[in-house]
Order: C-alpha cells, then sequence, then structure tokens
C-alpha cells in the first residue's frame, strides 16, 4: 500500500521544522488566490540532513517540502534543495516570525533567508544563503542544540564542547555564557514568557537557568537512575507553564511533568519501551510526542498523559526529530532512513464518541422495528 504521507528524499535527515504561515504569505504571492478559490494554503516542511564528510556520494543539503492536508500528502521529491558542499547541516531552529533559519554545521553555525528569486518546482518558497554574518557564532564548533524564545528576542545554543550560551537576537550581544555547563550540551528550551531556560546534557544534571541573572536556579532530582533525554517547557490544560522531561530506565521510557514554582515533579508516567530518539510538545501544549529508535511514533495527550496514537514502524530507522504543525494537527518526523513523514493527528476521544453514537443509533433503529404501529396492528390481526 502507498503512503503519499511518507516520502524517502535520499539524505539521512536530522532535522526538520515547519516554515511559519507568514515566511509563505510574504514570498508567495499566489497563496490569496488559493485559498480563495476554496483550497488549503500551502504547508512546507524545511528538513536538514546528507552524509557527512567522506566520498559516501550521499550529499548534503537543506531541503523543502511541501504537504497538502487536504490530501494528507508530502510532495514526492523536494521542491527546493540547497546543497552545502562537504558540510553537514545538523541542528536548525526557525526563527518563530518567519525571518529565517540558523543551521549548525561541523566548525559554525549560518543563517538563511527565504527566497522566491530561485526555480523551483513549486514556484512559490525557497531558501538562501544570507548575507548575514554570524561572527559570535564561527569557529565554534558542532552545536547540538539551537532554540529561539517563542517571541524570537532570544537565541540559545549548546555546543559538543559543553559551552551553553544566549544571545539577543538579532544583535548576537551575549546574555550569558556557561564555559562548562556539561561535558556535552543535548537539549535546550525557553520557557513561553522567555524568563527561563532549561538544559541537558552529558556529564551533568538537567538545569533551569534564569536568563536575566544568568544563574542556575533549579536542579530537577532524578529517581530511581533516570537518565534524562530531552527537555520542553509548555503550558497545561489550567494555562500556566509546565515543564516535560523524557527519562530513561531499565522499564523503558517515561515523561516527567515539572511544577515551574516549586521545580517539584508532578507527576511521572511510562510511555515506552524503547530508547526515546526525540521528543516535541504541540504549539497549543495538548499534545506531546515520543519518537524511538526502532521508528515508532506515539502520540500523548498531554492532560491525561495517555498514548492517543501509536504509529508502529512509521519510519525504518531512528527518528531523530519531531515537528509539530502550527494548528497543532499534523506531526511532522524525520529519520536516518532518509525518510520524512507527516502524521495527522486523530482524535482518540472523538472517534470513541461518534462510535458509540453509530452504536446507538442502530439500537434506536432496532427498538423501533420491533415496537413499530403497523407490526402491532398486524400482530392483532392475526
Amino acid at each position: 500500500m502507498e503512503h503519499h504521507n511518507t516520502q524517502k528524499y535520499g539524505v539521512p535527515l536530522y532535522g526538520a521544522s515547519w516554515v511559519p504561515f507568514n515566511a509563505i504569505k510574504s514570498t508567495d504571492s499566489t497563496s490569496d488566490d488559493v485559498v480563495g478559490a476554496g483550497k488549503s494554503s500551502p504547508e512546507f516542511l524545511v528538513l536538514a540532513g546528507g552524509g557527512g564528510e567522506g566520498r559516501s556520494g550521499i550529499p548534503n543539503a537543506l531541503l523543502l517540502s511541501e504537504f497538502d492536508s487536504s490530501a494528507n500528502s508530502l510532495s514526492s521529491e523536494p521542491v527546493f534543495r540547497l546543497g552545502t558542499a562537504a558540510e553537514l547541516p545538523y541542528r536548525m531552529a526557525v526563527h518563530p516570525q518567519g525571518d529565517g533559519l540558523i543551521c549548525s554545521f561541523p566548525k559554525d553555525c549560518r543563517w538563511f533567508d527565504w527566497d522566491i528569486n530561485s526555480n523551483n518546482e513549486s514556484g512559490r518558497l525557497n531558501l538562501r544563503s544570507s548575507d548575514k554574518a554570524l561572527t559570535k557564532l564561527e569557529d565554534v564548533g558542532q552545536q547540538l542544540s539551537l532554540t529561539f524564545s517563542l517571541d524570537g528576542s532570544l537565541l540559545a545554543t549548546g555546543g559538543e564542547d559543553g559551552k551553553l550560551r544566549v544571545f539577543k537576537w538579532p544583535s548576537l550581544d551575549v546574555l550569558f555564557s556557561e564555559e562548562e555547563a556539561y561535558t556535552s550540551v543535548k537539549d535546550l528550551h525557553f520557557s513561553i514568557d522567555g524568563k527561563y531556560l532549561v538544559s541537558l546534557g552529558s556529564g551533568g544534571p538537567c538545569k533551569v537557568w534564569d536568563v536575566i541573572s544568568s544563574k542556575a536556579i533549579a536542579t530537577l532530582a532524578r529517581e530511581n537512575d533516570e537518565i534524562f533525554g530531552f527537555c520542553r517547557f509548555s503550558q497545561s490544560s489550567e494555562n500556566e507553564q509546565v515543564l516535560y522531561t523524557t527519562a530513561m530506565q531499565d522499564k523503558g521510557g517515561s515523561i516527567i511533568s515539572w511544577n515551574t514554582k516549586s521545580w517539584k515533579r508532578i507527576a511521572s508516567r511510562r510511555i515506552v519501551r524503547d530508547p526515546v530518539s526525540a521528543f516535541n510538545v504541540s504549539v497549543d501544549g495538548k499534545l506531546l510526542a515520543i519518537g524511538t529508535i526502532q521508528g515508532d511514533v506515539l502520540i500523548i495527550n498531554s492532560s491525561k498523559m495517555q498514548v492517543q496514537m501509536n504509529v508502529k514502524k512509521a519510519h525504518l530507522g531512528l527518528i531523530t526529530a519531531l515537528t509539530f504543525s502550527h494548528d497543532s494537527r499534523a506531526l511532522g518526523s524525520v529519520s536516518m532512513d532518509s525518510s520524512v513523514r507527516v502524521t495527522m493527528v486523530q482524535d482518540k476521544s472523538s472517534n470513541g464518541l461518534n462510535y458509540w453514537l453509530i452504536m446507538l443509533v442502530i439500537l434506536l433503529a432496532i427498538v423501533y422495528l420491533f415496537f413499530r404501529p403497523d407490526k402491532q396492528l398486524l400482530t392483532k390481526d392475526l
């Protein structure tokens, strides 16, 4: 069976993000006409990956893929490809205001702009290497984590060398720099209000930093030999900030929620047996997503902390990145097996409700047929 929501683009993929709608609108003069014609506006995923250095024959590139939500279909080929020669684009962060994206390479970080000047298959959206020089991110080595604050005014980077930096954006004025935060930094994320930064890495605990004071204000306590893997701030169903971390134990992978005032754990729930290789939260905070080394994708209801969808073997290889669409209706996932997939979120509770409504209608129909007036009259006549 052919699945049009999954495509292989010929390069191992390590980064993925949805392109902001305002970036598409600013570069796509046809978008209003498309929506006016009753069709959904175009959606794009930006992807990063490749074969790295050497003679593998696998290119390194940033890719754009178009997604048609009405057909649940990805473009069979990238609508645009920007080669990066022998340097592998590894991690990236798209600016939330749609200005462009930053990408990490083995030796430095570079900025890329959205563009429509080149020829591409869709004629709508391209990428181009920017003239903007990121001088404070030159010769810094491989950065394993990049993240913007929600309003786009701050950028945090975490290096393979264990160095953690927070910059003002776009000036790149340094707010603070922690030279030996970890042996290597694995994950970073800003709180919704931009006041805090959570960090994870090898050779050290999970810490929460006050951005203004540049001080670590909390260290998250581990239990029963937990190994933290990923960290994300979000909002709860009561519209309060909450922090999530993933943790591995012998029993499998768990998601832990934390109070962002006391920094105490609220709850912990084991979700999967296999090691977790990717994690993310939806924009509205209602959903969490896990990717595993076996290629499975799980979507979790955050309020109940229950698995809402479990896509077995969504990919044939280790999942490297997950990204929710801006309306939280779709989840993009990429893998080292060179595949990209978009999974449309299904509301398990709604499906269950529809099922019981159908059963109720059938039951009422049976009751009506059994007790209908004409049947009773016919019985009397007999």
